[in-house]
């Protein structure tokens, strides 16, 4: 590179040659460029920001820092070009794959960021516009995405250094016996985990339980290995995937209605009244707003108990939520009560009567009389 013939006399009176120049130059033009892209993309970050569509979002937010770091590596790789041409040096001949290697993993830093950035995106957006977003499925799109371009980044890698990909997957092949034998428990949960995402037998935020095993609480997070529960008692709880594929699962997050199934006893004094009692509850069950009316709805006298006529409720409440069910069944509850008391009648509670035959030596009649009336 020929320089004017003032600047290289300015550059021998203080003892730098041309080269130095260069490369001083070229990572000043990196510098400003870097800084440069910076803005440009914040500025159409910002007004990206205010757009409808969660896909450009997510491009620019993932572009910012690996188009930095491209840039970087661009520049560093050609002001150190500049100094092999200079030195001869044989440290340098190395630049040219190290450059590569350095782009592809630039490139695979913003894949990943992308497909992360974009599974949020997408989940907020959805759900501010109030529609239902399976968090289970779009985790399970997201990690095979970021999975297949880690594996293929690595692949290209291999194939710049002077790898042969494919000596690379028959190893991998005759490998992955060895593997498999020495892992099968790894592998029992990855596949554990991938029949979780393809089956949905629950999803993040499900209620779960089941009746195998002492496992019951809120899904947090499904991995490839572990799914982590979080227990009524706050506990976290890490069960292997594998154990899914072993043990039946209820899930009542997912049920359309709950059950209320209690059975109410009156005294026996009160015989002539439990048709009525039945009648009442009935209707009451069938105007009551909390009841699915059009599902099985049953009271019906049912047994005649020790020390109380029974009769029982079979119904549906609307909601499958918890609490909210709880809350409908207290109200059914006391109203039931309120029926019995309307009509003159008590809830039976346990009670023994019992006879005393006349003519007991040492018991008087007036003591017979007490016993007979008021035993318990």
């Amino acid at each position: 590179m020929e320089l004017p013939k003032s600047v290289s006399d300015l550059m021998q009176s203080v003892g730098l040659q041309s080269w130095v120049l260069q490369v001083f130059i070229v990572v000043l033009l990196t510098l400003v460029l870097v800084f440069v892209l910076k803005r440009v993309l914040s500025r159409v970050q910002a007004k990206l920001e205010h757009t409808d569509n969660p896909w450009d979002d997510a491009l620019i937010s993932a572009l910012r820092k690996p188009a930095s770091a491209v840039v970087w590596i661009v520049g560093i790789a050609f002001a150190i070009q500049i100094i092999e041409d200079e030195t001869r040096a044989a440290i340098f001949g190395a630049i040219g794959p190290i450059r590569d290697v350095g782009i592809i993993a630039a490139i695979t830093w913003f894949l990943v960021r992308f497909i992360k950035v974009a599974e949020t995106n997408l989940i907020a957006h959805n759900e501010a516009k109030g529609k239902q977003v399976d968090h289970t499925t779009v985790d399970a799109i997201a990690k095979l995405l970021r999975l297949s371009v880690m594996i293929t980044a690595t692949l290209v890698a291999l194939q710049t250094l002077g790898f042969s990909v494919s000596g690379v997957l028959a190893f991998g092949g005759i490998g992955g016996i060895a593997v498999g034998f020495a892992a099968k428990d790894l592998l029992a949960n990855f596949f554990g985990g991938l029949m979780i995402y393809l089956d949905r037998p629950f999803a993040v935020g499900d209620w779960i339980r089941s009746p195998d095993r002492n496992i019951e609480g809120t899904v947090e997070e499904i991995g490839w290995r572990l799914t982590r529960i979080r227990t009524f008692d706050s506990r976290p709880l890490y069960v292997p995937n594998s154990a899914f594929t072993s043990i039946a699962v209820e899930n009542p997050s997912r049920m359309q209605h709950r059950r209320i199934y209690e059975t109410i006893g009156v005294r026996y004094d009160d015989a002539a009244k439990v048709g009525a009692i039945v009648k009442d509850v009935t209707e009451m069950l069938n105007a009551h707003p909390e009841i699915q009316a059009d599902r099985t709805l049953m009271v019906n006298f049912t047994n005649c108990g020790a020390s109380s006529l029974d009769f029982f409720i079979y119904c549906f409440t609307r909601t499958a939520v918890w609490a909210e069910f709880h809350r409908v069944k207290q109200d059914v509850l006391l109203n039931v009560l309120e029926i019995v008391a309307g009509h003159g009648a008590e809830v039976a509670f346990p009670t023994s009567t019992v006879h005393v035959p006349d003519g007991i030596p040492g018991l008087s009649r007036d003591a017979a009389g007490a016993a007979t009336a008021g035993g318990s």
